[in-house]
């Protein structure tokens, strides 16, 4: 008989490493606690204590450890092992669940099977780099693979990437979800928003005036996200509608060169606690990642009612409604297609709004995060339940 302790709830106990803790690795790794909680399940979450991921699970009812780990490797890489060493001894879990790359390195180095652990890459590190590096972190996914229980994508595309790459592990695909009670057109009789009751709301967006086209991107301001090439296509957006504003919601390593090369028309919000308003504000919300796994964003402007457009990196076309992928998806790093993409969406405002309402109802059917919440909690029964003989490497304590 299965012991009481190999099924996820009360007595269950779950060790989240994280980093990073912002963007959408964090509101995933947030949205898992509360489901967990709620189940009864109790949870440990260590991540380094900056940024708001720590206080807000804490919030939720987690247990907090601080784990001080950069994104990449450095000379800190051996105490990082060492304290999840630590970590996993005493508060014994019965799974290990690492979020994206730095910690998959770390998590699955200092365990080495010894508790069920869980990969969730939330995009490949290989994706990231290129030439030796990019080689070393092939290899380094490949051999990692025998201290992995399972390992979750967040995408058909990004685990088809991961096979192709050489990975050779137990598979789960577990889409990211949505809260669909946070994130949701404004209320309205046919269910979505109009800006303009949005933008009023929102002090930096107030003055303008209401008929303004308005592009947003949420996310962090990094190279991955790639607000750059978004800037590059902003001047050409610009030529064809001069009236347009463009709002950079996020921070991040990229924030000072992007606002460097930023023309008066682009509005930077920094950092933000909610990005609910933002999305209702928005005309439309773009986002031109280099890579992903499944962004999470553009399921939440979804969520909220609004059109999107990507760039047709891992996730992206499973993310729309089949419908939309013709209009909404195009080549990445191509700023030109973007700001073509761009102006024509623009100027089609009952377009745009059949999108908002087939992404909206879109999301509900296919992406709540409750049905996140359940997948991952069978992929936790399932390698919660294999003997310690069967595992991959057990090591002595």
């Amino acid at each position: 008989m299965r012991s009481p302790r190999h099924s996820p709830g009360p007595g269950f106990t779950v060790l989240h490493l994280v980093q990073p803790v912002d963007g959408g690795v964090g509101r995933v790794v947030a949205d898992l606690v509360r489901a967990q909680v709620a189940a009864g399940m109790r949870v440990v979450v260590a991540c380094p204590d900056h940024g708001p991921l720590m206080a807000d699970v804490a919030a939720l009812g987690a247990e907090t450890e601080v784990w001080h780990a950069t994104r990449d490797p450095g000379l800190g890489l051996p105490a990082e092992i060492r304290r999840v060493a630590e970590l996993a001894g005493r508060i014994r879990p019965d799974v290990l669940h690492a979020h994206s790359a730095k910690a998959g390195f770390a998590g699955r180095l200092a365990v080495r099977g010894r508790v069920p652990t869980v990969f969730q890459p939330h995009a490949w590190s290989f994706e990231a780099v290129s030439g030796t590096t990019a080689v070393l972190a092939r290899g380094w996914e490949r051999l990692a693979a025998r201290w992995t229980a399972r390992v979750v994508c967040v995408s058909e595309a990004e685990r088809d990437r991961g096979e192709r790459a050489g990975v050779r592990a137990p598979w789960a695909v577990v889409h990211n979800g949505v809260d669909a009670d946070r994130f949701r057109p404004a209320d309205t009789a046919d269910g979505l928003a109009p800006t303009g009751p949005a933008r009023a709301a929102l002090p930096r967006l107030a003055e303008l005036p209401p008929d303004t086209p308005l592009v947003v991107c949420v996310g962090r301001l990094c190279r991955q996200k790639g607000q750059d090439i978004l800037l590059r296509a902003w001047p050409l957006v610009l030529k064809e509608v001069p009236l347009a504003r463009l709002v950079l919601v996020g921070d991040g390593p990229d924030a000072e060169r992007l606002h460097a090369s930023a023309p008066p028309s682009v509005l930077f919000t920094g950092a933000v606690r909610d990005t609910a308003p933002w999305y209702r504000a928005a005309d439309l919300v773009v986002l031109p990642s280099r890579w992903e796994g499944m962004a999470v964003s553009p399921l939440e402007a979804m969520a909220s009612g609004r059109a999107v457009l990507l760039s047709d990196v891992d996730g992206a076309r499973e993310s729309l409604p089949p419908g939309q992928r013709e209009h909404c998806l195009t080549p990445p790093e191509d700023h030109a297609a973007t700001a073509t993409a761009i102006t024509a969406l623009l100027r089609d405002r009952p377009l745009r709004e059949t999108f908002g309402r087939q992404g909206h109802e879109h999301v509900l059917s296919t992406y709540d995060v409750r049905q996140t919440a359940r997948a991952v909690a069978d992929v936790y029964r399932d390698v919660a339940a294999v003997p310690r003989s069967e595992r991959r490497e057990p090591i002595a304590q």
